[in-house]
């Protein structure tokens, strides 16, 4: 576990709000992850696909009042919204872009501030808890989101800098590159399907609960275990990170991967990136921008089998 403490301020994402009485219903036929599964006390990674498996986001989503929030990448939100407005219309659902309305922070390792702010957080990995007009979300063991209305809580960000540092949202990020947790963006809109970002390993693909968007595509790949392009986690020496889709090759120049998400650490740069299996074996030669990176482990296992009990 990082020893890194402090918060972020989560402006890289927006907010998208699926609102109604058929909400619930709606977004089960949309989406990979489990409506059932997602209450007051519990939320959700997920992600919505085209009719041929690729993500055009990935997300957290969680409930509120009459219906759901969804926080992916900010400049996806009004893409997705349009996206999933066309199969809104005979359905009792309103979807918007709440984004202005929501602030949301990255707390990390703060339990302490959990306990400050009168917050009582479950343990467990998706928890939520609400106390204040605050919403507490558990990422992990040392990761918590808190999400607040623009109109409540205004004194939430002074009093997180009252007990904890503020860092740039770098810190963030490597947090969640150490946590296998990559994300849709708009540089890799509709490129991957969900298990290329090990998304059932994190729980955010449902292969029981029935048809949503490219349902079909994602259980033909995971049933049939022909998918050889996972996302892995790698460190490399340097200071600046290369762009999302920045291509990784093998020693003979042909493309073997992409980059997914990267930030800075004290050690150079890690980053996680989807690449085919068998080039990253041990004795294959894997190059970033011309330099050999090292592959690092994931807090998880990839296991196809277990994955479809969800």
């Amino acid at each position: 576990m990082s020893k890194t403490q402090g918060f972020t301020l989560l402006s890289h994402e927006g907010v998208m709000a699926v609102r109604g009485a058929d909400a619930k219903q709606f977004l089960q036929g949309q989406l990979t992850c489990n409506m059932d599964y997602i209450d007051q006390q519990g939320s959700s990674l997920g992600a919505r696909c085209n009719a041929k498996g690729r993500m055009q986001s990935s997300f957290r989503i969680l409930p509120e009042h009459d219906g759901y929030l969804l926080a992916m990448d900010l400049p996806l939100v009004a893409k997705q919204s349009t996206e999933m407005h066309k199969f809104a219309a005979f359905s009792k659902s309103v979807i918007s872009d709440e984004s202005a309305q929501w602030q949301r922070f990255g707390l990390i390792n703060a339990e302490h501030c959990l306990q400050q702010l009168g917050v009582e957080l479950e343990q467990h990995t998706n928890a939520v808890a609400r106390h204040n007009e605050i919403i507490a979300v558990r990422v992990n063991s040392h990761l918590v989101e808190l999400w607040r209305h623009v109109n409540a809580t205004p004194c939430l960000q002074k009093r997180l800098a009252g007990l904890l540092p503020e860092l740039e949202l770098n810190a963030w990020q490597l947090e969640l590159i150490r946590s296998g947790i990559g994300a849709v963006t708009l540089a890799n809109y509709e490129e991957f399907i969900p298990q290329m970002l090990n998304l059932p390993a994190l729980d955010a693909v449902s292969f029981k609960k029935g048809c949503y968007s490219g349902q079909e595509i994602v259980a033909r790949m995971q049933y049939l275990g022909k998918l050889k392009r996972h996302m892995f986690r790698f460190q490399l020496s340097g200071a600046h990170c290369p762009a999302i889709g920045s291509k990784l090759v093998d020693d003979n120049g042909k493309s073997i991967g992409e980059l997914v998400s990267c930030a800075t650490s004290a050690d150079g740069i890690e980053f996680l990136a989807v690449a085919v299996e068998d080039a990253i074996a041990p004795g294959q030669q894997v190059l970033l921008d011309g330099q050999q990176p090292q592959l690092l482990d994931l807090p998880y296992k990839v296991d196809a089998e277990k994955e479809l009990t969800r």
